[in-house]
């Protein structure tokens, strides 16, 4: 009857044990908790600080001429392919010529008609002068005659019908004489309506002429021929009637550039000659350098024809800026045995140095976050308790931010109102608020940007927690 109780009060004693044990053990366990937030920190130190804008685009000659037909009509000869080098004046292409032979022959022919021309009105107006001295001795003669007539009337020689006999002939050999005088201005005027004549013919054949040589396609520079659109026997439209046919392009590939777009809020901080680094990715872990040498006044996705597009928000708008591919930066890959190392439409990707600022204070990007201003939310607090049921309560007021830092003041927060400066991908710089040495609060993020406050108790964070977290 006594083993039953025996037992139970050795439960209660084992009972009982467990729990000190556990007690002392929860004691033991917050006694050694470190308290305060897990922080890491970094050190303000003085660098050297290069801002980039990054972008990317395509590589292209800085010299390439696209080559149409100024005449159309069927391709019959081609001297070329893709790739073979050209110079200036050589010939690359004929376009058929029979046509514009034939139309050659014709402006001779209307011009030889017009100078045949002009021959004949040469000799009418000879032939008219000639004309006119003989009808002007003939008048010279017919006025001495009347003159003697009428001295011979007055001596009553002659009758009055003869003397009216010599009037009458004098008066139409004068008419004969005007005759002859209008007949030798016609002749001039014919004979230079066939002077222009001739000019014209002229400059139709000349014209025709420029055609006829047109077809034969010469090289307007010097380079490679990128790009061949056209095989022999095709048919191509001339740029004389409408946008013509673009049988190939010429390029110089030793001197080519990288065009990128760069976005309107990073464009005005470029200028000509920053320096620029370029990956290209048919180049891996291989730096170019190179140099900005243009930058696009107008946005380059803005159409000029339609102003509707041009007002468009909704797209981002971007400006093409040029890049000259610095020649020095892959000599050694021309020296390897490749002649063309870089080609037109390789993809690559370029970090535009905008500024340098040397011996800078610098922190990591992560430590500077923004709160926002205290006498805005006293503010905002106080106009609440005026009007709370003001409907000017539920729309949401524009807020002011400071741009600040952490920095740890032995186991607690301080923060710090900062002005920041220029930054890289790694590091900002700070104008003013901290100086080199600092112990800086880097992390975690979401304690950096939302959680931490000034007096709040931190630590610095242990190894062992972020092999753990990991």
């Amino acid at each position: 009857m006594n083993k039953v109780p025996k037992k139970r009060n050795w439960l209660l004693i084992s009972l009982i044990l467990v729990l000190v044990l556990i007690a002392i053990f929860a004691v033991f366990k917050a006694k050694s908790t470190p308290k305060g937030k897990a922080i890491t920190v970094a050190v303000a130190e003085s660098r050297t600080i290069k801002e980039t804008v990054s972008a990317s685009g395509k590589i292209f000659p800085e010299t390439e001429v696209k080559i149409s037909s100024d005449v159309s009509g069927e391709i019959v000869e081609l001297y070329i392919q893709e790739g073979d080098s050209v110079v200036v004046g050589q010939v690359l292409a004929k376009i058929n010529p029979d046509a514009y032979l034939s139309a050659v022959e014709r402006g001779e022919a209307s011009l030889n008609g017009s100078k045949s021309q002009l021959a004949v009105s040469k000799s009418q107006i000879e032939s008219n002068k000639a004309q006119r001295e003989q009808i002007l001795a003939q008048v010279e003669n017919a006025k001495t005659i009347n003159k003697r007539n009428e001295q011979l009337k007055k001596d009553g020689v002659i009758s009055q019908a003869e003397l009216d006999q010599s009037l009458s002939t004098l008066r139409q050999l004068e008419a004969n004489l005007r005759s002859s005088d209008a007949s030798i201005k016609s002749a001039q005027q014919n004979a230079q309506a066939s002077d222009f004549s001739i000019r014209g013919a002229q400059a139709s054949l000349k014209e025709l002429k420029t055609s006829l040589n047109k077809t034969t396609i010469k090289s307007p520079t010097s380079g490679i021929v990128s790009k061949l659109s056209v095989e022999k026997g095709e048919r191509v439209v001339g740029t004389i009637q409408m946008t013509g046919t673009e049988m190939m392009r010429i390029s110089n590939l030793n001197a080519m550039e990288v065009q990128v777009d760069v976005s309107e809020n990073d464009v005005l901080k470029v200028v000509v000659g920053d320096d620029v680094d370029i990956d290209v990715d048919a180049y891996l872990g291989k730096k170019f350098k190179g140099k900005v040498t243009q930058i696009a006044n107008s946005a380059s996705n803005i159409s000029s024809g339609s102003q509707a597009s041009a007002l468009n928000t909704d797209q981002v708008t971007n400006f093409v800026v040029k890049i000259k591919v610095l020649e020095d930066s892959y000599h050694d890959i021309k020296t390897s045995g490749m002649k063309y190392p870089l080609r037109p439409g390789m993809s690559a990707s370029v970090d535009i140095f905008t500024e340098e600022v040397k011996d800078v204070t610098a922190v990591p990007i992560q430590c500077v976050t923004v709160r926002e201003k205290d006498f805005e939310k006293k503010k905002k607090h106080s106009k609440v308790k005026k009007d709370e049921t003001s409907p000017e309560n539920d729309k949401t007021e524009e807020k002011e931010f400071d741009e600040v830092i952490f920095v740890m003041d032995a186991d607690t927060v301080k923060m710090i109102k900062v002005e920041t400066g220029i930054q890289d991908d790694e590091f900002i710089a700070i104008k003013s608020g901290i100086k080199v040495g600092d112990k800086i609060i880097s992390g975690p993020y979401n304690e950096v940007s939302k959680s931490l406050k000034p007096g709040d108790k931190v630590r610095i964070k242990e190894e062992k927690e972020e092999n753990s977290k990991d």
